[in-house]
């Protein structure tokens, strides 16, 4: 007969993940090529994908899991800030002084505050990096655990009840550095931040985020019932832009999502990340990759 009080106690919620379970990658057109791989690959050391889009016409940028997509096109800029993981600070800031001759003229700069290192891309995208931090980011040493996106005064807690709602992803409210935020919880460990600005928004500009998730149908169906949808792009994809409050209707909030679902072909799509540390004149056999992630937790 088994002792119920001998057996160990989890809290089994740390391990539930909402409907949204992949942050795919976050997509904004630049002008020009060369200075974005002057920019993602030299200065901020992530690699591009050596499998697919290798044109002259747009850019994937690996981080971890998750990508930059970048086609040629008028500049756009994401009206918030990208955070990112990278294995060191030290380093990439030497990269960023590196390139940034070759960037003068352009919005690029960059700064160090404590354990963040604030860029700005040659266009105006904010990018705040952060060293790895179990505590803070889970076991990621590269990768994208957040997107922050500025939202006006009054709708993040509408936003909160849009994602439970429509999309069957959990939230929470909070409260930082002197705004209310929308925290929507994104696969294993990534968040999407609606940060509450007094500040005017610049007009919405096209960029997107792509996710995916687990009920497909379910949201497609909420979002199509309100009008919501823009885009049916096949059998695993749909898109819509507009967030509103499932309370009374109320735009809160424009951001396109690609949204995937878990049987799309690149759901979970395994990608190539270098160490950046490693050159033709600092060469060490084997280490040409970089790990993503911690080593493994004891269970």
């Amino acid at each position: 007969m088994n002792d119920a009080s001998a057996r160990p106690v989890f809290d089994r919620t740390t391990q539930d993940i909402g409907n949204m379970v992949e942050l795919g990658h976050l997509n904004v057109r630049v002008p020009d090529q060369r200075l974005a791989t002057i920019f993602y690959v030299m200065g901020l050391g992530l690699t591009r994908d050596p499998y697919l889009v290798v044109g002259v016409d747009n850019t994937w940028i690996n981080v971890g899991m998750c990508q930059f997509h970048l086609p040629v096109g008028p500049a756009q800029v994401l009206r918030g800030t990208t955070g990112l993981v990278l294995p060191d600070l030290d380093a990439l800031v030497a990269r960023l002084a590196l390139v940034a001759p070759r960037l003068a003229g352009t919005r690029f700069g960059f700064t160090r505050a404590g354990d963040t290192v604030e860029v700005v891309c040659p266009w105006g995208n904010r990018i705040r990096c952060h060293a790895p931090d179990a505590a803070r980011f889970g076991r990621i040493t590269l990768g994208m655990p957040y997107i922050e996106i500025d939202v006006n005064r009054g709708t993040a807690a509408g936003i909160v009840r849009f994602y439970r709602d429509i999309i069957g992803s959990p939230g929470t409210l909070t409260h930082e550095a002197g705004a209310e935020c929308a925290r929507i919880a994104v696969g294993l460990g990534e968040v999407l931040v609606f940060r509450e600005t007094d500040a005017a928004l610049a007009p919405y500009d096209g960029h997107h985020v792509q996710v995916a998730l687990a009920d497909f149908s379910g949201p497609h169906r909420r979002l199509l019932e309100r009008g919501l949808i823009t885009e049916e792009s096949n059998a695993a994809q749909y898109r819509f832009e507009r967030i509103i409050d499932p309370q009374d209707g109320r735009d809160l909030a424009v951001i396109e999502h690609e949204v995937r679902s878990m049987r799309h072909p690149m759901y979970a799509r395994a990608l190539v990340n270098r160490n950046p540390e490693q050159t033709n004149t600092v060469y060490a056999p084997g280490r040409e990759s970089w790990l993503a992630a911690m080593p493994p937790l004891p269970m």
